[in-house]
This record gives C-alpha cells, structure tokens and sequence, in this order.
C-alpha cells in the first residue's frame, strides 16, 4: 500500500479506490476477460474491487472471481434482452449496492450494464466516477433495423450520464464520434493487452486427448461463444468446400446458437468433420490443439481471443471487423478476410495446410507482435489513470 507523510512526520497509508464493475452477464466473454485481466495484474494494495453481475450466464465469470478472492454480488433483475419491468428492478438494486459499497467508481463493461448502470449512478445519491468500457458497439450486431436504431439512441442518451467512455479499437471511436456519443469528458481508446508466457498453455497431444481430437489431423480451430455476431456458420460452410480427409475443423464453446449450428452440420453430413467440443474453463490453455486459428466473426471489438492466438504463435485468419486490422498486419503476422465469405475461408486455409513453413513463420511473427505492441502492463496503466 502507498504511504505519505502525515502532518507529524510519520507514515500514512493511502487509502485503497473502491471499484465496483458491473457486467451483465456471468460467463467468460470478451467483457469479463477484461475483468479478470485488471484483477489479476493491477496493484492489489491499491484497489478494493467488487463486481457485480447480472444472473444471465452459466456461472463461470462468478467461479472464476470467487477464485480470485473478488466479492461477487448477483443483481438477479440485470438480463441481456430489454424487459422494462426487470430493468427498472435492475436500476433500483444497483443504487442499492451503491449506496452499500460507496465506490470511487462504476466500471460499467457491456452495453446492457453501461445504460443500467449510468442511470442508477445518476439517479444515486453517491454518484461515483462512472467509466463505461465498451467492447464493442452493440448497434453493429447482425439485428435488425429497428434494433440497431434503438441501441444508437440507447448509446447517444446515456453517454451523457457517463464521465469516461473506454472503445478497444479505431473502429468503434470514430463511430462513436460519427452518431454523436459524447460523455461528460472524454472517448478513450485503449487497447486489450496480454501477457503470453502467462497462457499455461496444454502440450499439444494433452489438448488433443482432452478434447476429443485426432492426433494425426490438421485441427482448423476456433474459440467463441455461439451467438449470431461469431459467424460460425461460415466456419461451417467453409468445412463442405475443402475436401481433405486428413483435415478436422473444431470450435470450443457453447451458447444460443448450438442448435442451429448441428442441425446446420447434421444437413451437410458434417458431423465427422466439423466438431462443436463443448465450453471448456480456461479455453486458451487448448490452443495447441490447432493447427490454424479462425475467427470467422461478422462483428467484434477487440477479441481476446485474437491476442491468446497470436501468443501460442498460431497462423491466423481473421475477418475483417472491429480491431482485427490494428491487430493483424495482414501477410505478415496473419491474414484479414472479408466477413461473411467462406470462399475466402476455405482459400486460406488451404494455403496454410500446404505451405507449412510459411504457417510457422506467421505464427512467430504473430506472437512477436502481441509481445511488443500489446502488452498488458501497459494497458493496465493506462485504465489506472482514469479510475
């Protein structure tokens, strides 16, 4: 803990910022990565965290605070969809919790909890600093129209209940400034970090047993949860163009979207091929298992999960969204295809499976890249200044 000097000359202990976060969900995405990122390497002497999280979810973020000693409050009326009756509880057991904690400040980090969030904190009478860390502007989901329209003014309205907005990646802060988006001080950008000797990563046939792979197989793999914006489907349809018996494709997580993705498998006869294995804690450890890593999304931020591939020197293909073009040179440390195009899919990896010296030096060139220019420390720092 730090000390000053007191008006009699001796030692006195600052006292600790008090951070409440509060994420809508309980399982581990991109937002509660974040999370767990800023628990695990900021100053444990200098913050007292709390986070707060919405009963949506199957646990895991929840199991994975416990774990790291972080008190963890269920606000049971916090949902994903919008429901007036629940989101007004919602607003009303966040003050609550305000008023019980008296945090410095609300860190609010997904877009449910960002609107939520910033009302009970402006209705409250202990307003704290209120930062909202987006990863990932909802209005580019694949919704409909009206959806899309409805969270842009969501976003416009309670920006100016927010002090400090957090965006990822380029793309999300000229949006922001494009429809208007103005908090009380500042946009921020600032990258996702990651630390990649700290993967403990799985030895290849350990990953492979533990996840029901082939040993003798190309293992094209990918790590997301099942929802629209993941653009698993054309992982999928990549899989019916490239016909290789000694090729295997595989995804690594679950969600709302399992049902449509096997009936979509089962109808191309891809079942043998095209493997869903399941939500696993602490995915990043499998990485090894792959021989390529794609990430087929029609929307993201700043994928974590990116960083994780890059770090176990993985050859990548990315779609062209969020941050992937500040993240990925393309030809030198992966490759950037358009979303939403399984021929372009099916190309690349065809290229990485025949020229295996090339995969490896992009995978080299990969991890070195994550290694100087995305560095965890520094995007710890950077988030420290603004609490």
């Amino acid at each position: 803990m730090d000390t000053s000097i007191n008006a009699f000359g001796g030692a006195s202990q600052t006292p600790k910022k008090k951070v409440l976060f509060i994420i809508t969900q309980s399982e581990i995405g991109g937002a509660q990565q974040f999370i767990l990122q800023f628990i695990r390497h900021t100053k444990k002497d200098a913050y007292d965290i709390s986070v707060a999280v919405g009963a949506d979810g199957d646990g895991s973020f929840s199991q994975a605070l416990l774990e790291l000693g972080v008190p963890v409050f269920v606000l049971s009326a916090l949902k994903r969809n919008i429901s007036p009756i629940y989101d007004i509880l919602a607003v009303d057991q966040i003050k609550k919790l305000i008023q019980k904690l008296k945090p410095d400040t609300l860190l609010l980090g997904s877009s449910k909890a960002g609107f939520i969030g910033s009302l009970a904190a402006q209705w409250s009478q202990l307003r704290p600093k209120v930062i909202y860390r987006i990863g990932g502007w909802t209005f580019n989901d694949p919704w409909p129209a009206w959806k899309k329209a409805l969270w842009r003014t969501l976003e416009k309205i309670s920006a100016s209940w927010k002090d400090i907005i957090i965006v990822n990646n380029n793309y999300d802060l000229i949006k922001a400034k494009e429809i208007g988006i103005k908090p009380r001080q500042d946009i921020v950008l600032i990258h996702n970090g990651l630390d990649p000797y700290k993967l403990d990563l799985l030895e290849r046939d350990e990953a492979r047993s533990q996840l029901g792979l082939p040993h003798s197989k190309k293992i094209i793999g990918t790590i997301a949860n099942f929802y629209p914006t993941k653009g698993l489907e054309y992982l999928i349809e990549s899989a019916t163009k490239i016909n290789r018996e000694d090729v295997v494709w595989c995804v690594i997580g679950d969600g709302t979207e399992r049902h449509a993705l096997n009936k979509l498998i089962e109808e191309n006869g891809l079942t043998e091929k095209v493997l869903l294995v399941g939500r696993k804690e602490q995915a990043s450890r499998y990485l090894n298992a792959f021989d390529v890593f794609l990430l087929p999304s029609v929307k993201e931020g700043f994928p974590w999960v990116i960083l994780e591939a890059m770090g176990a020197k993985l050859p990548i293909i990315a779609t062209n969204v969020g941050a992937i073009p500040e993240i990925i040179e393309n030809g030198v440390n992966g490759y950037i295809i358009d979303p939403r195009n399984s021929n372009q899919i099916s190309e690349h990896v065809t290229m990485f499976l025949d020229n295996e010296s090339r995969a490896n030096e992009m995978g080299i060139q990969a991890h070195q890249r994550v290694l100087f220019t995305f560095n965890i420390e520094v995007t710890i720092l950077k988030i420290e200044k603004l609490l």
